[in-house]
């Protein structure tokens, strides 16, 4: 069973019958309290409480429901629609167009407070926040895999006209843990094992160095890539690029942020033991040449 799906002029035509079907803005509280169409219930699809709402909102299944949201690019009334179905209800229509179709055909809204603007960002440089920013590694051979984390010890994001133009950030070396060997007594063989020469050779260079050269906006779609970075790690007295993508916003209290996952060949920084590349035979001692890095910044 499927939806009905309503133009503008059927949805007015059907709101005003002698049996309407409830109507349901299902978008955020926040965008129905600043705009909706007259007579809409808000319930929002994104909450997990969503069916639990229409039991109280349209306890008869049985009843005409009209879901709608924003618009035809974005999906909430599709996702709205088919939840209810699924669930039961029997006469689901959708008005696709939302919100924008509505203003379109220039019918009336009910309007509210308007949306607080998302916080720009302050140019200048923003320290990392210390506490909130991370850094996680995973480092594998053929069937196994350790994972933990690398603490910073400073660093700091530059903006310009809201983008990001440069930053630095400096690991501390010697704060390298292993999560999934925590508490046992290979742990700290398989840290003191990380730390000495044959991988990262904590005593002579104790930090490591992120330059952050230049980023590119991708696109302007918060919760995916959206910022290309290009930079120099500088590791063992080495330099050498690393250029991935971020998904990067903006917090609520206007705090600049960023996520992203991705993988370097530690041999370039000469960081050699057990790679398949450099030595004949290693059997158990094979270490795969890509650490992946998981980075989740937050700037003060």
């Amino acid at each position: 069973m499927n939806s009905i799906l309503l133009s503008a002029a059927q949805l007015k035509e059907a709101l005003g019958e002698s049996n309407p079907p409830l109507l349901l803005d299902v978008r955020l509280e926040d965008d129905f309290n600043a705009s909706h169409l007259p007579g809409a219930k808000n319930n929002c699809v994104f909450e997990i409480v969503f069916l639990e709402r229409m039991a109280n909102l349209a306890p008869d299944k049985a009843a005409p429901v009209c879901v709608y949201g924003e618009g035809t690019e974005s999906l909430e009334s599709r996702v709205a629609a088919e939840k209810l179905l699924r669930s039961g209800y029997t006469k689901v229509q959708e008005f696709r167009e939302g919100l924008c179709g509505w203003k379109a055909a220039e019918f009336s809204l009910e309007s509210g407070s308007p949306v607080a603007a998302t916080p720009a960002i302050a140019d200048g440089v923003h320290d990392l926040d210390l506490e909130e920013s991370r850094v996680e590694w995973t480092g594998r051979n053929l069937l196994n895999r350790h994972h933990g984390s690398i603490s910073l010890k400073d660093g700091s994001l530059r903006f310009e006209k809201g983008n990001l133009v440069g930053g630095e950030v400096v690991f501390d070396m010697g704060s390298i843990t292993c999560y999934n060997l925590a508490g046992t007594p290979l742990h700290d063989v398989l840290v003191g094992h990380l730390k000495s020469d044959d991988f990262f050779d904590v005593e002579l260079y104790p930090t490591a160095r992120f330059e952050i050269v230049s980023s590119k906006v991708l696109n302007d779609k918060s919760g995916t890539p959206n910022l290309a970075v290009h930079g120099e790690l500088t590791l063992k007295n080495v330099t050498d690029t690393v250029e991935f993508t971020a998904s990067a916003g903006v917090t609520p209290e206007g705090r600049p942020a960023a996520q992203a996952a991705f993988a370097f060949d530690r041999t370039k920084w000469n960081v050699l033991y057990g790679s398949g590349r450099f030595f004949h035979r290693l059997a158990g001692h094979l270490v795969n040449d890509l650490i992946e890095v998981q980075v989740r910044m937050v700037a003060k």
